[in-house]
């Protein structure tokens, strides 16, 4: 990504002209879909993909998550996982390993140039949407707590390595097709109570 000091501010329109609502909707950069991974099982091996379809109920197809359609903001909440690509040093780290990629965390995502958790707004009747791509929205539901298997996999310590760090779940607004390389970018606000289906 270039390093140009013309920065990216793009954000959803704003109501009033100050306070923290401007602020949190203001990005200098926009994100960097890094890295795709999907599993076919719910404990199998992680498996890389260049490119992706994502349907709204079910997440990415080829993800073990997919095979059931899901309704319901609640059952929705966790269609598709994202990490921080700028944490995966540090957390490689503190496990003693030299290189970690998100598919040994069980992320599907990897978003590099934007601080995902500014992907959520504080406000709780102001759900920021997001484009990835030419075709998908989604909106960011939670953080994604690590599990006590990154003990099993990482070894001791891994569980507490991860605190904080273990990315966000998102949820499916509109699907369509993702590829490495596209951008994250703001695509306006969903007030609290707006229809969640948007296709």
């Amino acid at each position: 990504m270039s390093s140009s000091p013309t920065a990216f501010r793009q954000g959803p329109p704003l109501a009033e002209p100050g306070g923290l609502r401007a602020l949190t909707a203001q990005f200098p950069f926009p994100g960097r879909l890094d890295a795709i991974w999907v599993r076919s099982e719910r404990r199998g091996a992680m498996r890389a993909l260049g490119e992706a379809q994502a349907e709204v109920g079910r997440g990415l197809l080829g993800d073990h998550r997919s095979s059931r359609l899901r309704s319901g903001p609640e059952r929705r909440a966790r269609e598709i996982s994202l990490i921080q690509a700028e944490h995966m040093p540090l957390l490689a780290r503190w496990v003693g390993l030299d290189h970690l990629d998100a598919g040994a965390l069980r992320r599907n995502l990897v978003i590099s140039g934007i601080n995902l958790l500014s992907l959520r707004s504080p406000f709780a009747d102001n759900r920021l949407v997001w484009q990835l791509g030419d075709e998908v929205l989604l909106q960011v539901t939670g953080p994604c707590d690590p599990c006590s298997r990154m003990e099993t996999l990482r070894g001791p310590g891994g569980y507490n390595a991860m605190r904080g760090h273990g990315g966000l779940t998102a949820m499916l607004l509109r699907g369509g097709r993702l590829k490495i390389g596209d951008q994250l970018k703001p695509a306006g606000q969903a007030t609290t109570g707006e229809n969640d289906d948007h296709d």
